[in-house]
């Protein structure tokens, strides 16, 4: 006796389409590789703002603006953050800092190697050089460019073990200056008065043959000549050697910022 058994039921589809019957939403959110947040409550992510572009959208730059301001809090240079080019005078060479920063932009936003890599900004002490600097810099953080500011010597002590602010390792410290899409390297080889110990060149060196390298402009300011001058105290090149001068200045455009000392009083202090 042979008992005949039916095919067994299907299981309830439980609303769920067949491997082959994929929706066209669901393929589209398959095709740009992410959820679509708006079904999930999420609110739109606003579009970029006047100065972005398309790949850099607002809250990518507010991140990236308060990475550049903590940078210069960190640097003690709180009351640098007001400057922009209008406040420069034409000492300070505002419209090839703007030209200059419009060039970085649109190779960010083109993904090409800027034609010119370093901005060299020499003077006195006093004339301006950190202020035309910074103003840079807060134009840059503003038009989306991941900016940072670090004193050249500060980088140094940053690298020695527990040094560096915020639990950053050596590590850290490096990627984060090495990576940057704009640095502004202030006061380089300040206060070196005789020619460098081999830790000091060699973590300049790698910090500078990294930014070059890899295509990422870097914004120098210092009172050291490039090379000696009779009686005078040592360059760069006595400092830092021949070959870190001679990449530094390849693809590189000389600012030199003049005038008086800004901070000298009007009157002598009699004292």
């Amino acid at each position: 006796m042979s008992v005949t058994m039916d095919p067994p039921t299907a299981a309830p589809a439980r609303g769920l389409n067949a491997l082959g019957d994929l929706s066209t939403h669901l393929l589209s959110v398959l095709e740009r590789g992410g959820a679509d947040m708006s079904k999930l409550g999420m609110p739109a992510q606003p579009a970029p703002e006047d100065g972005l572009w398309e790949d850099v959208a607002v809250p990518q730059a507010r991140a990236r603006l308060n990475m550049w301001r903590n940078s210069v809090i960190d640097a003690s240079y709180d009351e640098y953050l007001r400057f922009r080019f209008g406040d420069l005078d034409p000492n300070q060479k505002p419209n090839t800092l703007k030209n200059w920063l419009d060039s970085l932009v649109e190779a960010k936003r083109s993904g090409s190697r800027p034609e010119i890599l370093n901005m060299i900004m020499p003077g006195n002490i006093g004339s301006g050089k950190t202020t035309g600097a910074l103003a840079l810099g807060n134009e840059a953080a503003e038009r989306g460019l991941w900016t940072l500011l670090i004193k050249h010597s500060k980088y140094l002590t940053w690298l020695q073990p527990d040094s560096a602010p915020h639990n950053l390792t050596k590590h850290q410290v490096r990627h984060r200056f090495a990576t940057c899409d704009v640095l502004v390297l202030d006061e380089f080889c300040g206060d070196m008065d005789q020619i460098a110990t081999p830790f000091v060149k060699k973590e300049t060196v790698d910090l500078i043959d990294a930014r070059i390298s890899s295509g990422r402009p870097t914004a120098y300011t210092t009172n050291v000549r490039s090379r000696s001058q009779p009686g005078g105290g040592l360059g760069v090149v006595d400092i830092l050697g021949e070959r870190l001068l001679s990449r530094l200045e390849s693809s590189a455009y000389l600012l030199k910022i003049v005038g008086p000392d800004r901070r000298k009083p009007a009157k002598p202090l009699d004292w």
